[in-house]
């Protein structure tokens, strides 16, 4: 295999005060009850991967309760050749990534050196919510393809709430210096031009690979139609903030650009998560992941790693299986998967004639 986790020691991080773990075959099976730390063992593996957790959006939460800072550090094999991981929050609260114990002066330059995709029970609000879980989904794909999209993001990011902040500081009977907010449109329509021609040339190819996905994984006649919304298809970036300038000094907010796209999922003509049963959800969500994979696979020449998290208790028997046989038919892919049930874990890796690694917490 191309990219593969051979081992991982967690020091001080969540419910682990120490504690090493060896894989020794591609499936790796972490079982046991609520509470033991399998769901932590698979975003300690994120955190190596993305420099960040995959379900906080702070660091020091993840501190083990009591003390001051967590290191993790992972043994990985990536074309042959290995290789050394290390994430370190100080006590301070300063966080450090360093690969072969070179430290890192940008986390992005890290990001894509390891592709990996998550699957856990809590994705489903990538279908059902907001358009932030759809744009991050976006974002996180692209991010670990495109290191110029990744900057442009992470530009227009901060550009953007320095424009809402200065949009705030501005109050009536004070003299208002627009020439400050014509520099700051000119940076953001600039970045968001870079991410609108990013996102919408990636997702011409990789909305209609997730729609085949869909019709496989469902096995039926049903009229799904996924589709790319931007403000920007109409207009140019610097269009929309001249249209939308009296506005956004009203709402003290940049009311229209690329931080507001998002992804429409339709089915039947109609908006998918208002007429979807849940195993339509379901479907479509394993689709958009199945579709992630083969895209970090045909760009990238190898496969990422798949954490699947819990996915048994939400998934009915045969969609689990049904899954479970179509990623694991990639020999070139290392899959962790966590479960309550030691047995149920076997059984289903049994069915479709796979060896497993079996870690019981």
């Amino acid at each position: 295999m191309s990219l593969r986790l051979n081992s991982i020691s967690l020091f001080q991080f969540k419910n682990y005060e120490h504690q090493t773990f060896q894989f020794t075959e591609r499936v790796v099976g972490i079982c046991g009850r609520n509470g033991v730390g399998k769901t932590n063992l698979l975003d300690a593996i994120h955190y190596l991967c993305f420099t960040k957790s995959y379900f906080s959006r702070t660091d020091a939460v993840n501190v083990h309760q009591g003390s001051q800072g967590f290191r993790l550090e992972g043994h990985f094999l990536l074309h042959g050749r290995e290789e050394k991981a290390v994430c370190i929050l100080r006590e301070t609260g300063r966080k450090e990534f360093l690969l072969n114990d070179e430290a890192y002066t940008k986390f992005s330059k890290h990001i894509g050196r390891y592709p990996c995709v998550v699957i856990a029970p809590d994705d489903v609000e990538l279908i059902i919510g907001g358009s932030e879980e759809r744009r991050k989904f976006v974002d996180t794909l692209l991010a670990q393809l495109d290191p110029v999209y990744l900057q442009a993001l992470i530009n227009y990011t901060r550009i953007l709430q320095q424009r809402n902040s200065f949009l705030r500081s501005l109050s009536d009977g004070f003299a208002r210096d627009f020439s400050v907010l014509d520099v700051l449109d000119e940076q953001l329509w600039k970045e968001g031009s870079i991410v609108f021609e990013k996102r919408d040339a990636f997702l011409k190819g990789f909305l209609p690979i997730a729609q085949t996905k869909y019709e496989e994984i469902s096995q039926q006649e049903e009229a799904v139609n996924l589709v790319y919304d931007s403000e920007l298809h109409t207009v140019t970036m610097q269009e929309l903030l001249k249209l939308t300038r009296q506005k956004d000094l009203v709402l003290q907010r940049t009311s229209g650009g690329v931080h507001r796209d998002d992804l429409l999922f339709q089915l039947c003509g109609q908006t998918f998560k208002s007429i979807a049963s849940q195993g339509q959800r379901k479907s479509l969500l394993f689709a958009l992941k199945l579709a992630e994979m083969e895209i970090l696979k045909k760009e990238k020449g190898f496969s990422p790693l798949l954490l699947l998290d819990d996915v048994f208790e939400k998934l009915d028997e045969d969609r689990i299986t049904n899954l479970l046989a179509q990623v694991c038919s990639d020999e070139d892919l290392q899959i962790f998967i966590t479960d309550t049930n030691c047995g149920r874990l076997s059984q289903m890796l049994e069915k479709i004639s796979q060896p497993l690694q079996l870690i019981k917490l």
